[in-house]
């Protein structure tokens, strides 16, 4: 109950609550929404999203259905190891992204004609458009300090608890590198962009987030 009452009050004495929950709200909701654009060009999205959209479809269950299955899991090693990286994003991030992206992705397939996502230049114009925009709602999301997904989260305890001495920027790297394997051994065909992901989504996310935060938001907790 003391944990409890620990995070509650961490959040109810902060006076940006509100201010951050919308913040993390908006991002998770639109990463969800121009996730749905990204998966449907086929150009590559994020390690993480590669990994699972390959493995959901090798299964033949909803995206949405084994990302929360899979975060299940990975947030009972946060609890015992890191906990202090949970908040109301980490639930929102975990329950609710995936499944906003097969809501969108069938929204598509009723609305949307079938040559957008597959045939140049629309398929590139797509693709531009959504990765910018889910860049910048991740970038919310992040910066937003209402909890870390769980996958965010592991190579942050990989760099606390097991390689204390190795930059993150390079244990990130390899942690995402290590999804992007296992997602081409369930049989996922890897996009450049993928592999672009693997060394440029961070920083870019870490550059976009500071810049709204010194800028638009005008908080830096």
């Amino acid at each position: 109950m003391s944990v409890i009452s620990n995070y509650l009050n961490k959040y109810k004495n902060d006076v940006n609550f509100k201010k951050k929950f919308t913040l993390m709200a908006l991002g998770v909701f639109f990463m969800g929404f121009f996730l749905s654009f990204l998966i449907n060009v086929s150009l590559g999205t994020d390690p993480c999203t590669f990994m699972n959209v390959t493995i959901s479809e090798r299964l033949h269950i909803l995206f949405g259905t084994w990302q929360l299955l899979l975060n299940a899991v990975l947030i009972v090693i946060v609890i015992i190891f890191s906990r202090d990286q949970i908040g109301p994003g980490t639930i929102a991030n975990m329950v609710f992204i995936g499944y906003i992206a097969d809501f969108f992705r069938w929204v598509w397939s009723k609305t949307i004609p079938e040559y957008v996502f597959t045939t140049w230049p629309y398929r590139g114009v797509v693709f531009a458009l959504a990765l910018i925009a889910f860049v910048i709602a991740a970038s919310f999301y992040m910066n937003a300090d209402m909890g870390v997904a769980p996958y965010d989260a592991m190579p942050v305890i990989i760099s606390e608890k097991l390689l204390k001495k190795i930059p993150f920027k390079f244990i990130r790297m390899g942690f995402d590198g290590s999804i992007v394997l296992i997602g081409i051994l369930f049989g996922g065909r890897v996009e450049i962009a993928t592999i672009l992901m693997v060394f440029l989504l961070g920083p870019t996310i870490t550059t976009v987030g500071g810049f709204i935060n010194r800028r638009i938001l005008g908080f830096n907790n």
